[in-house]
C-alpha cells in the first residue's frame, strides 16, 4: 500500500528481540565506537613480564619497609645483670667471662631445671668465628649431668686456669663439642662446665675469664628482669 504525499511514511512493525543486545551492540546503539581488546587482554608474553615485575618490585619495597630478622647478626642480652639478679636469688656466685675480646657477642642467659632436677645458670657466646661456647653451672650435679652435658665426650686432658683450678677436657668424637670441667672437691661449691664448638684456645681463654659476682643475699623472689 502507499501512502498519499503528505502522509506519514509507514513503518515496519517492531518485534521483541530473542536475546539482550551485546555490550558493542549497545555501544553501536548509543553512538559509541566499538573497542578492540586491550593489549593487556592479549596476554602477551611481554606484558605479562612487564607485570610480573611491577608486583615483584612492589613486594620487595614492602618487605625492606616493614623491615626483616637479622639471621646474621645475634641479639645481644645482660648477662652481667642476669648473674648478679640470679646469683641472688639462689644464693649461688654464679660466673661470667669478664672483658671478652672483640667479636664475642653474648647471645643467651638462662637459670633453669635440668636432668636429674637441677638448677643450671647457663650464658651463651658466639665467637668471632662464628663458633658457639657457653658456661654452665650448678651445685653438685652429679656425674651423670656432666655426661650429658659434655655429650660423653672423652676426657682427653687437664687445663689449669691462672686461678689455680683444674679442668678436665672432653672432646666428643663424631661431633663437634669440646668441653672444660671442673669439678670441685667442696660439693657446697658450683661445678663449672665450659662447652661449645670453640675451639681449645677459645674455650681456654673463655674459663681464664669467669669471674663470680658477689652475693650479698639469697632472695626468693621468681620474677627475672632479663631471663
Amino acid at each position: 500500500m502507499s501512502s498519499a504525499p503528505g502522509d506519514p511514511a509507514e513503518t515496519a512493525p517492531r518485534t521483541t528481540p530473542d536475546r539482550e543486545p551485546t555490550p558493542a551492540e549497545l555501544a553501536a546503539q548509543q553512538g559509541v565506537p566499538a573497542r578492540g581488546a586491550s593489549h593487556y587482554a592479549k596476554g602477551s608474553a611481554a606484558n605479562m613480564a612487564r607485570s610480573m615485575a611491577v608486583i615483584v618490585a612492589i613486594t620487595l619495597a614492602l618487605f625492606f619497609m616493614t623491615g626483616r630478622p637479622n639471621s646474621t647478626t645475634p641479639q645481644s642480652v645482660d648477662v652481667p645483670g642476669s648473674a648478679q639478679y640470679r646469683a641472688q636469688q639462689a644464693g649461688q656466685p654464679f660466673a661470667y667471662p669478664r672483658d671478652l675480646p672483640e667479636g664475642w657477642v653474648a647471645t643467651s642467659v638462662r637459670y633453669v631445671r635440668s636432668k636429674g632436677d637441677v638448677m643450671v645458670w647457663n650464658a651463651g657466646y658466639t665467637t668471632p668465628d662464628g663458633e658457639y661456647v657457653s658456661v654452665q653451672q650448678a651445685l653438685d650435679p652429679g656425674e651423670g649431668w656432666v655426661d650429658t652435658q659434655t655429650n660423653n665426650g672423652a676426657r682427653v686432658g687437664t687445663f689449669e686456669t691462672r686461678d689455680g683450678r683444674t679442668w678436665t677436657k672432653r672432646d666428643r668424637e663424631g661431633k663437634v663439642q669440646r668441653s672444660l670441667v671442673n669439678v670441685p672437691e667442696d660439693t657446697t661449691e658450683l661445678t663449672t662446665l665450659v662447652t661449645g664448638t670453640g675451639s681449645w684456645e677459645q674455650l681456654e681463654d673463655f674459663a681464664d675469664r669467669l669471674a663470680p659476682v658477689k652475693v650479698t643475699k639469697a632472695s626468693g623472689s621468681s620474677a627475672s628482669p632479663s631471663s
